[in-house]
């Protein structure tokens, strides 16, 4: 009985191992090459597969997903001769598990190595100055050659990217104090086009000042000169008008004798007012002959009278 217990046990462990060895599940996103007594037979994609107990066995197993993987820190020599130290990040998949399995040993080891390489050289063509501007050009460059080399691994290479970009302390210093000139040299430069600009500024608001000035005078003497012609016009109307006014007054009744009376009496307060000015007086001989300076004046009068008609014609009785 114990005998039959312990057959039973043998044949069910067998059985187990038996199922283990033939009944492969493959994960989602994962393939499995299969080897039949050491030669490539097939690759499992994911799902539940049977085996041939011990002729097949799985040789490699491959993840489908993008991986990511680090590239170590290295020194790089720039066309200038400077020593940096950069590292990266390189992302592939693989698109062809046989090829990856078969076609090199390592691939990831392959693909670091081959990336580090080439961003060598891809350095070495350019100047410290322009290492950081060209990040991008850089990681094109890195994922080129190795995408065409791992054509034969059955790997994608997606991208690289450069994560760290260190110049030694010395290159550091220098890029310190040469930025830092940069920057005083554009604030020197923003200050004196800031100065420029204000005197510019400053010189059209005196210029258009000026000329403001200079309007207003030639606006104040252009009308001083026409309040002066409207002014000497006014006077000259006025006078003809007075003149105007004599002349028809002395034609009329009794204008005359009126206007001998008024210069009779203009004459003999202008003498009172001679008298009192002063104490010494050179009088004319027919100072006294009142009668005689009035036809004296009148006479003046008649001339002035028949000169303004011959130059102004006479109002008529409707005009006046």
């Amino acid at each position: 009985m114990d005998s039959l217990l312990f057959g039973l046990i043998i044949l069910a462990v067998f059985i187990i191992f038996v199922l283990l060895k033939t009944a492969v599940v493959v994960p989602q996103r994962s393939e499995y090459v299969i080897e039949r007594l050491g030669k490539y037979r097939t690759t499992l994609e994911a799902g539940f597969h049977i085996l041939l107990p011990f002729f097949d066995k799985v040789a490699y197993r491959r993840n489908l997903k993008e991986e990511p993987v680090d590239i170590p820190s290295q020194s790089c020599i720039t066309a200038d001769n400077v020593t940096l130290d950069v590292d990266g990040v390189l992302y592939m998949q693989v698109v062809n598990s046989r090829l990856s399995a078969y076609g090199i040993a390592d691939y990831h080891f392959a693909a670091v190595q081959l990336a580090q390489t080439s961003l060598r050289s891809a350095i070495g063509k350019i100047t410290l100055d322009n290492t950081f501007e060209a990040r991008e050009s850089l990681n094109m460059q890195v994922v080129d050659a190795l995408d065409e080399a791992a054509q034969n691994w059955g790997v994608k290479v997606l991208r690289y990217e450069i994560r760290d970009i260190q110049p030694p302390a010395s290159v550091l210093d220098a890029m310190e104090k040469q930025m830092k000139a940069e920057r005083e040299k554009r604030a020197e430069i923003a200050r004196s086009e800031g100065e420029r600009q204000a005197l510019i500024n400053r010189a059209e608001g005196e210029r258009a000042e000026a000329i403001a000035l200079s309007e207003g005078e030639k606006m104040r003497r252009i009308n001083e000169a026409e309040g002066r012609a409207q002014e000497i016009l006014k006077v000259a109307a006025a006078t003809a008008e007075g003149i105007r006014q004599v002349a028809h007054a002395l034609n009329e009744a009794g204008g005359r004798e009126a206007a001998n009376l008024e210069v009779a009496q203009k004459y003999v307060e202008q003498f009172g007012k001679l008298a009192k000015a002063g104490n010494t007086l050179i009088l004319p001989a027919t100072l006294t002959d009142i009668p005689a300076m009035v036809a004296t004046v009148m006479t003046t009068l008649e001339t002035g009278k028949n000169t303004a008609a011959n130059a102004v014609p006479a109002r008529t009785p409707s005009q006046g």
